[in-house]
């Protein structure tokens, strides 16, 4: 199984494999992780107009910021344990076509004035009959397309051909 698969299959058994039970069971001196915050895309211009409910149609500041964060984690040394990103992740939605959520652990949703509101069951505890998993989200300038997949499925089949293919025809 490829890295990239693997990365879906690392929680069971109410543990996380990346921290392996062998060496991780007893405490082995000190450690650190890195947690990041507020990332808020949408923000900085609204805040600079004065005006934070409106403005938030560019990103570009805090994409600079969020790729500088993640380059300055990629260099350390040593490398943290992991890293947590806590707080508001977005602040506006630039052209929203699409919401998509979680915290009903199962899948759902709806559509109102042309707005399609996405829930997500989780990678958790189901409280309704989906499986684990994640939804996929391909973006192209026409359309917003997204599928759930189980985790073994998306684990061991991958990402749909179709969606594959509209993310071909976008470069």
């Amino acid at each position: 199984m490829a890295a990239a698969e693997s990365v879906f299959l690392r929680a069971r058994g109410r543990t996380l494999t990346a921290f392996r039970p062998d060496a991780e069971y007893q405490w082995k001196g000190p450690f650190y992780f890195i947690q990041g915050a507020d990332p808020q895309f949408g923000l900085i211009k609204a805040w600079a107009q004065g005006d934070t409910n409106n403005g938030d149609d560019e990103w570009g500041e805090e994409i600079k910021l969020t790729e500088q964060a993640v380059q300055a984690v990629n260099k350390l040394n040593p490398k943290p344990k992991f890293f947590v990103l806590c707080g508001d992740l977005v602040h506006g939605m630039p052209g929203i076509r699409a919401v998509f959520s979680g915290h009903y652990h199962r899948n759902a949703g709806g559509s109102y004035k042309g707005l399609e509101m996405v829930v997500s069951s989780a990678i958790g505890c189901q409280l309704g009959k989906d499986t684990h998993g994640l939804r996929v989200v391909v973006v192209t300038e026409e359309k917003v397309v997204h599928r759930y997949y189980s985790l073994t499925d998306l684990g061991s089949r991958g990402i749909e051909k179709e969606l594959l293919d509209m993310l071909a025809k976008q470069k």
